[in-house]
C-alpha cells in the first residue's frame, strides 16, 4: 500500500500557536461492525475522511486506524475510526489504547452483530471509562425497526460498565440527530478528559510509521503520558533504538509539543524506518524497560470456550503490541465469566508497566478470551507460601507492590529508578510511598555513597544478611581457629554474594553496630574474640619461628619443618598461618613462606645500596637466589612499596619518594 496523502509540507509552512496549558484533550473511539457507518458517521461530525488507504476506498471498508478530530472551544476531541471487520480486529486492538470515550455505531437495519458484540467485549476489558451509542443509518427503516435495534443494544449494553449508555438516532446522510449526538458526545468527553501530568515522561505507541518524501520517517500514536517536545532525543522500545523528534504535528497543526491526550504525528530522525514496526514505543529515554514476562488479574469472558487450567498459547495485546506467548492461571482454574491472577510469557519483548490494560485472543482460530490489568510487568515465578503472599501484594496498591519488588532484589536492593520503570513514573513520585514504607518498617533506605543514587532493601534481606554472616564467621573460626581474622575480601565474597557485595561498606556497617562482627583494617573478626595458642602450640611456634629466622633467604617448606618436629600436619598449619597473620612470617606467591625478618633485610640492603633499580638477574647474583625464589621475592617486595616494576627492572623506592 502507498503511505496515506498527508499535507505536512503545506501545514509546516504555517504554524498555528494556542495555550497548550488551556486546551482539555480526550480520544473517542469508535467501534463497531463492518459497515455500520463508523466512518460516515465520524466524516459527518469532523468533515475529516478517516478511509485513508486506497484499498479501503475501493472495498469501502476500514482496513487501518483512522483519525479525525473536532475542536469546541478549548476542548480538543481526537477521534480513532477502528476497523470493523473481524480479520481487522488486530488493528483496532492497536487504536484502543489511550480512548476515553467510546462511540458505539450499531445500523439500525441491522442491530447488534459478531463485531459489535465483540468489540464491546474488548472495550469493556480495556476498561474505557465512558460510552455513547449511534444508531446510525436510522433513514433507512421505519421507527419501529430503530426501537428494536435500541433494545438489542440495552440488552448487549446490560451487563457491561456501559449499561447506562446513552442511545441516539442518527443518519449520516440526512444529518437527522446528528447535532444531539455532537452535543452529547462533547458532553461526555468534557466530563473524561485525559489528565494530563506533564512531569511524568512521555510514552506514545507507535500504530504507524511511514516515509513521506522530502521529510522522511513520520511516525503517528496517542501520548498516553508525559509530553514531547521538538528537539527530544527518545528511546524506542523495545528495540532499544532511539530518536530524535524533529517536529511535531497534532490533528494538522505543527507544534512545539505535545502532551498526553492528544494525537500525534512525529518526524523523526536518528532512526530508519525499517527498523520500526507497530508494537514500538517512543519513550523518555532510561523510564520505560521491556519484558516478556508478566502478571496480571484477567477476566475471561463468558463466551470463553473452555476453563483454563494450565498453560495456553495466547495472541497477547498491549497497546499497538501484538505478540504470540503462552498464558497460566495463578490463582486456580479460570472460569467463563470469572477473573484471576494469570502469568503472561511472550515470544518477544513488550514494553509494559503496572496498570497497563491488555487482550489476549486465540491464535487459531483467532478470537478474543478476555483481558485484564498488568500487575507486575517483570513477574519473577515464585512457588507455595512465596506465591501466595505475592499475589497478595500485587493486588494491593502501589505501596504494597513497591514492598514486594524490593524484597524481591534481595541483598543487592532496588534502586528507585527501576522501582519507577516498572510504574512508568519519575523517581521522585514514588519517593513518598518508600519513605512510608519505611516509617512502617517495610524497607531500609541505603545511601551507597557519592555518585550512587538511594537503594531500598527489606528488613527479611539484612535478617539474612546477620544469619549468613554469623554463620560464615563462626565455621570459619571453628576451622582457622588461630587465625587473627577472616579476610575482608574472603568475608564479603561469602557474606554477601552477587550484586550485594556493590553494598559491602553499608552491611558490614550495619553487622558491626548490631555486634554481629568487627572490621579492623583488611580483617573480620567475631566481638571479643581472640586467637590464643595453648602452651603446645605456643611452643611449636616458636620452634617454627626459630627454623625460618635462621634459614633466611632459603627457608625450609613446611612439610619439611613438620617432619622434623613431628608436628601434625594440621596444627602446624594453623600456627603458620598465625605466624602469617602476626607479620613473623611471610606468604609469597605461589604459596611459599619466608621469614618476615630476612626480607626486611632485603629491603634495607636495596634501600642502602645506591641502586635505582634492580633487574631480575642482577637481584638472583646479589642475594644469591634461583629464580624460584627471586621471582616470588620481588613480587612481593612490589606488593609492599619496597620495589616498583618498570618494563623487566624493579625500581628501588626509599621512603622520600
Amino acid at each position: 500500500m502507498a503511505p496515506p496523502s498527508i499535507a505536512w509540507r503545506a501545514r509546516s509552512l504555517t504554524k498555528k500557536t494556542e495555550n497548550p496549558d488551556r486546551v482539555r484533550r480526550v480520544i473517542v473511539g469508535t467501534a463497531g461492525h463492518i459497515d455500520h457507518g463508523k466512518t460516515r458517521l465520524v466524516e459527518a461530525l469532523t468533515g475529516i475522511d478517516c478511509d485513508r488507504w486506497i484499498e479501503e476506498k475501493e472495498r469501502g471498508i476500514t482496513i487501518d486506524l483512522g483519525f479525525a478530530h473536532l475542536r469546541e472551544e478549548e476542548l480538543q476531541v481526537g477521534f480513532i475510526d477502528v476497523p470493523g471487520h473481524e480479520r481487522f480486529v488486530h488493528n483496532a486492538l492497536a487504536g484502543l489504547g489511550g480512548i476515553r470515550v467510546l462511540l458505539l455505531v450499531v445500523a439500525a437495519d441491522e442491530g447488534v452483530k459478531p463485531q459489535t458484540r465483540e468489540h464491546v467485549d474488548i472495550c469493556s476489558l480495556l476498561d474505557i471509562p465512558a460510552c455513547l451509542v449511534a444508531l446510525t443509518k436510522s433513514d433507512l427503516v421505519t421507527q419501529d425497526i430503530v426501537e428494536l435495534a435500541r433494545m438489542e443494544v440495552e440488552e448487549l449494553l446490560a451487563e457491561t460498565p456501559f449499561s447506562d449508555a446513552q442511545i441516539l438516532s442518527v443518519s449520516s446522510v440526512t444529518g437527522d440527530g446528528l447535532p444531539e449526538l455532537r452535543s452529547s458526545l462533547l458532553e461526555l468527553a468534557g466530563r473524561h478528559e485525559t489528565e494530563v501530568d506533564l512531569a511524568q515522561p512521555c510514552r506514545l505507541p507507535v500504530d504507524r510509521a511511514f516515509l513521506l518524501k522530502g521529510l522522511g520517517l513520520v511516525i503517528t500514536g496517542t501520548l498516553v503520558s508525559g509530553r514531547t517536545r521538538v528537539g527530544d532525543s527518545l528511546d524506542l522500545l523495545p528495540s532499544g533504538k532511539t530518536a530524535r523528534v524533529r517536529s511535531i504535528q497534532v490533528h494538522g497543526s505543527t507544534r512545539e509539543q505535545a502532551v498526553a491526550g492528544e494525537r500525534t504525528a512525529l518526524q523523526l530522525t536518528g532512526t530508519k524506518h525499517e527498523a520500526l514496526e507497530r508494537g514500538e514505543q517512543l519513550v523518555t529515554a532510561g523510564k520505560f524497560g521491556t519484558t516478556t514476562s508478566l502478571a496480571g488479574r484477567m477476566t475471561l469472558l463468558p463466551d470463553a470456550p473452555k476453563t483454563i487450567r494450565g498453560s495456553i498459547p495466547i495472541r497477547f495485546h498491549l497497546y499497538s503490541s501484538e505478540v504470540l506467548g503462552r498464558l497460566r492461571p495463578l490463582s486456580g482454574p479460570l472460569e467463563p465469566g470469572s477473573s484471576g491472577i494469570v502469568e503472561i510469557r511472550l515470544q518477544r519483548p513488550v514494553t509494559a508497566i503496572r496498570g497497563d490494560h491488555f487482550i489476549v485472543r486465540r491464535p487459531s482460530p483467532q478470537s478474543t478470551l478476555g483481558g485484564g490489568q498488568i500487575l507486575d510487568p517483570v513477574w519473577h515465578r515464585r512457588r507455595g507460601a512465596q506465591l501466595g503472599s505475592a499475589l497478595q501484594a500485587l493486588e494491593g496498591g502501589t505501596r504494597d507492590a513497591l514492598a514486594l519488588w524490593v524484597e524481591e532484589a534481595g541483598e543487592a536492593g532496588a534502586d528507585t529508578e527501576s522501582l519507577a520503570r516498572r510504574l512508568g513514573v519519575e523517581a521522585k513520585s514514588i519517593e513518598p510511598d518508600l519513605a512510608a514504607l519505611v516509617s512502617d518498617q517495610k524497607a531500609l533506605r541505603v545511601e551507597p555513597g557519592p555518585g550512587h543514587s538511594a537503594r531500598w532493601l527489606a528488613p527479611s534481606a539484612f535478617r539474612r544478611v546477620v544469619e549468613r554472616a554469623s554463620k560464615v564467621l563462626k565455621t570459619y573460626f571453628q576451622r582457622e581457629r588461630l587465625a587473627q581474622g577472616m579476610p575482608k575480601a574472603e568475608a564479603i565474597n561469602h557474606i554477601l554474594p552477587g550484586r550485594g557485595a556493590e553494598l559491602d561498606d553499608v552491611y558490614l556497617g550495619w553487622l558491626e553496630a548490631q555486634k554481629v562482627l568487627v572490621v579492623n583494617g583488611d580483617m573480620i573478626n567475631l566481638p571479643g574474640r581472640s586467637a590464643d595458642l595453648t602452651d603446645t602450640e605456643s611452643e611449636l611456634s616458636r620452634s617454627i619461628l626459630q627454623r625460618f629466622d635462621a634459614a633466611g633467604l632459603r627457608p625450609p617448606s613446611p612439610s619439611d619443618v613438620c617432619r622434623e618436629l613431628g608436628a601434625k600436619p594440621q596444627i602446624l598449619d594453623g600456627v603458620i598461618h598465625y605466624l602469617v597473620q602476626s607479620k613473623k612470617l611471610a606468604r609469597l606467591p605461589g604459596g611459599l613462606y619466608i621469614s618476615s625478618k630476612a626480607l626486611a633485610r632485603v629491603a634495607e640492603d636495596l634501600r642502602s645500596s645506591g641502586l635505582d633499580s634492580v633487574s631480575v638477574g642482577d637481584f638472583k647474583v646479589r642475594f644469591d637466589l634461583t629464580r624460584k625464589w627471586a621471582i616470588p621475592i620481588l613480587e612481593h617486595l612490589d606488593s609492599t612499596g619496597v620495589t616498583r616494576r618498570v618494563g623487566d627492572a624493579r625500581q628501588i623506592v626509599r621512603p622520600s619518594q
